[in-house]
């Protein structure tokens, strides 16, 4: 069973960037697509972004397109989220996962406990 971590979330206001990174534990990683995702209180989970196992293909949430980016180095068994222009409505849990392509919960079975990302006005 793989593991995964989360890390790099904090307090910044608006307008600033942070990197989150997800470390997995099982070195197959590299041949899992990668996602992230993120939950606000009282909100269901909703698909931020997903990579290819070779980084050929990235998809993006409509909320987030043109300010985050996905990343992978599969030699790390790391995956990292690049969010710049941070509004208050990305205040959010995020959570990576590993699966298959796709924006749904569903597509992805094996989920990290997830970091906090805080945006103040």
């Amino acid at each position: 069973q793989v593991q995964l971590v989360e890390s790099g979330g904090g307090l910044v206001q608006a307008g600033a960037s942070l990197r989150l990174s997800c470390l997995a534990s099982r070195r197959t990683f590299s041949r899992d697509v990668m996602g992230w995702f993120r939950q606000a209180p009282g909100k269901e989970r909703e698909f931020v972004a997903a990579i290819t196992w070779n980084g050929a293909m990235a998809i993006y949430g409509d909320s987030v397109k043109g300010r985050f980016t996905i990343s992978r180095d599969n030699a790390k068994s790391t995956g990292y989220l690049q969010m710049n222009s941070l509004k208050p409505e990305d205040t959010a849990v995020y959570f990576c996962a590993l699966g298959t392509f796709g924006t749904q919960v569903s597509d992805f079975r094996s989920w990290g406990q997830g970091t906090q990302v805080t945006v103040s006005s």
